[in-house]
């Protein structure tokens, strides 16, 4: 009887033991689970703290919420520095901004195609995991912003950049064909935008315009900007005028205002439904990965939404000392674009967050097979609580290039040579003007001049720059 009293006192101490490690490494878990959903900011968070410094025009702060050194081991590394890269150009370093955009443009360039490790690695996380590797709207403005910050320090290397704009598109316009032709062959994440952007031929025309050598490039620049965005202001006048030849009447030059127009559109949380659309690309994902099968019924999942701020500004009108010179006009909506990518895209991004969410509840059900959970109820339970905190840790990846503009908008005006003083004036939506801003230019005779500025609401942010090519 002491025996089996024994054995049995022995048995319950071991289970108990059992019990409690369990218990200590579950609340550990959970503990930790808890810290990095209520701890850690958010993307999203932080970009809204830097956009409130940028349109405040607190260029400083929001240069050191940017320094490299605080965000180099981070996976957002990337995102923030095309963010800095925009600070540096508004605060008239665009050589800095050049060199900025190149290194992020390379490293793009390599994350495009990403390894299916990788994507495995985020199955059992979420996308935030990942190395950042733009969307395709970004890695388009990258190459924008690469002809703007080269055009206000050298210019060399803008018609090169704006080839590079025109190429990448051809590059996603040809995988859209592809799509669209072999629809089960293409990645299963991947819905490129179909329609050709004009801002590369108007940048490389403006450039080139006052060479007679490279007239010939210069029309079919113009024809491009007619042709692909044919509802841009002053397409069929600029065609008209490269068809002639002429760049400037004698005693005359040409002045360029490129404006950067508006709050830029940004990423936040929404909670979607899965589509069936969204349930057929996830299947395909669960095939590609394992045995995993779709319950008949999946919960709404957490998915970025690109978001348009509320505007403010409609264009910037240009005057002189004797009144109204005319107003810019846009050649890239930014905003548009970024929302007309998301809205392609949403059915593959709600099918990744369904793959992850089962895939994780697979892992579960797996350990709990391996630990032969049947025996132990408690376990089972633990189990069952650590499995529901590993799935709310999964949040949308609000990751973007937050300090875009909300339009691009340009200006050409033939002047008189010699010193002129140009009065910028954003023009809001109500009608009400915003702070005007003053700007030398020395326009000079057969040659071109640019003016670039930063307007995200009813003033200029940074130095408003001047290039005079000669």
């Amino acid at each position: 009887m002491t025996y089996v009293t024994c054995n049995h006192s022995l048995k319950m101490c071991h289970r108990k033991r059992t019990w409690e490690r369990y218990a200590h490494t579950t609340k550990l878990c959970l503990l930790f689970v808890l810290i990095i959903v209520s701890g850690c900011a958010t993307h999203a968070d932080k970009a809204t703290a830097l956009r409130s410094s940028f349109y405040s025009g607190n260029i400083s702060a929001a240069l050191a919420q940017t320094d490299p050194a605080k965000n180099k081991k981070d996976h957002d590394a990337d995102v923030v520095s095309l963010d800095r890269a925009i600070l540096q150009l508004t605060a008239g370093k665009p050589a800095e901004a050049e060199q900025t955009l190149r290194v992020v443009r390379d490293r793009f360039d390599k994350l495009e195609q990403r390894s299916y490790a990788d994507k495995a690695k985020a199955l059992l996380t979420d996308d935030r995991q990942l190395n950042y590797a733009g969307e395709e709207y970004e890695r388009i403005l990258i190459r924008v912003m690469l002809a703007l910050s080269n055009l206000m320090h050298s210019g060399g290397d803008v018609p090169a950049y704006a080839l590079q704009i025109t190429s990448k598109q051809q590059e996603f316009l040809q995988a859209s064909k592809q799509v669209k032709e072999n629809p089960n062959q293409q990645p299963i994440d991947y819905t490129p935008l179909t329609k050709q952007l004009a801002i590369g031929s108007y940048l490389r025309a403006a450039v080139l315009e006052s060479s007679p050598l490279d007239y010939d490039d210069v029309s079919r620049c113009r024809v491009q900007v007619a042709n692909w965005q044919p509802d841009f202001r002053d397409a069929k006048i600029d065609l008209a005028r490269a068809e002639t030849g002429r760049h400037s009447s004698p005693g005359h030059g040409v002045v360029y205002v490129i404006s950067l127009v508006g709050e830029g559109p940004y990423k936040e949380e929404a909670i979607e439904a899965p589509t069936t659309v969204a349930l057929l690309i996830a299947d395909r994902i669960l095939s590609a990965i394992g045995k995993y099968e779709l319950p008949p019924n999946v919960a709404p999942v957490r998915v970025p939404r690109v978001v348009r701020p509320h505007q403010t500004l409609d264009s910037i009108e240009v005057s002189d000392g004797q009144g109204p010179l005319g107003s810019t006009a846009t050649i890239m909506h930014v905003s548009n674009l970024a929302i007309e990518q998301n809205r392609l895209e949403k059915d593959q991004i709600i099918a990744r967050a369904v793959a992850r969410r089962i895939a994780k509840k697979g892992a579960v059900y797996a350990m709990k097979d391996g630990l032969n959970v049947e025996r132990s109820p408690e376990l089972d339970l633990l189990l069952t609580i650590a499995g529901v905190a590993w799935e709310a840790t999964e949040r949308a990846d609000t990751r973007c290039w937050s300090l875009l503009p909300d339009r691009i908008q340009v200006l050409r005006l033939e002047l008189p040579a010699g010193p002129q003083v140009l009065k910028l004036t954003p023009k809001k939506l109500s009608g009400i003007n915003g702070v005007p801003v003053a700007v030398d230019v020395n326009v000079e005779n057969g040659r071109t001049s640019f003016v670039l500025g930063s307007f995200p609401t009813d003033r200029a942010v940074g130095e408003v720059q001047v290039k005079t090519y000669h």
